[in-house]
């Protein structure tokens, strides 16, 4: 019996101290990020070295779900603002049957942007990833990032602990079927991407050096 309380006792404190840790990530995480998250007015004419729309769901048929639609457009905005000179979609390409950028990169042209200012990274396989990529890939120094709210602090914290001039625009258009999902979600994604910046593993692909100053078309295919 005594010894059944006692460890009851001690998953409790484990627990609590747990729930201490990711309450103190979180804070950290969107603490430091607060002061950079602009408005669309805010953001016009900074002219960051690119705009970063990161990826989301595509559906089988290839058209963009709301969540990744409403950042694209977003981003197409932001990049006609001129709050960047590039637009920089980050997302995942790691089959042939499923491909977020490609299909971003049609919405975005259909939108307007030149298919010089189009740059694409396939290799975006998550938040951490696409930021650390903007840095070590494509040699980005300064970036206005767009994604929803409860994910864009994340996004603009790791940029910011990369050492770039990194601000962010929310993308949120409107209210999302798994919002609340999403938004519990994020509270361990904070917490393991605090873990990630203590020791910064490397990501599942690197590759050459992409120039942002070039034609983004050398990044298609």
């Amino acid at each position: 019996m005594r010894a059944g309380k006692a460890a009851l006792c001690a998953l409790i404190v484990l627990g609590g101290l747990f729930a201490l840790f990711v309450c103190v990530c979180n804070t950290l995480v969107m603490g430091g990020a607060e002061p950079f998250i602009l408005t669309e007015e805010q953001a016009k004419d900074l002219g960051a070295d690119c705009v970063l729309v990161l990826g989301a769901k595509v559906y089988e048929d290839g058209s963009l779900s709301p969540v990744l639609g409403d950042r694209v457009t977003t981003g197409v905005k932001l990049y006609q603002l001129g709050a960047g000179k590039k637009l920089l979609l980050s997302g995942d390409h790691g089959q042939v049957e499923y491909d977020e950028v490609n299909a971003m990169k049609e919405t975005a042209l259909k939108l307007g942007v030149p298919e010089d200012d189009v740059f694409l990274d396939h290799a975006g396989f998550s938040t951490y990833e696409s930021m650390v990529r903007l840095k070590e890939v494509f040699g980005g120094k300064s970036v206005v990032i767009v994604t929803q709210s409860y994910h864009l602090y994340r996004a603009v914290y790791l940029a910011r602990r990369l050492g770039l001039e990194a601000y962010g625009v929310p993308s949120d258009l409107r209210r999302y079927y798994k919002q609340p999902y999403y938004e519990l979600r994020e509270l361990g994604a904070r917490t393991k991407d605090v873990l990630y910046t203590l020791f910064w593993p490397a990501p599942r692909y690197l590759g050459d050096p992409i120039d942002l100053t070039g034609s983004g078309k050398a990044t298609w295919d």
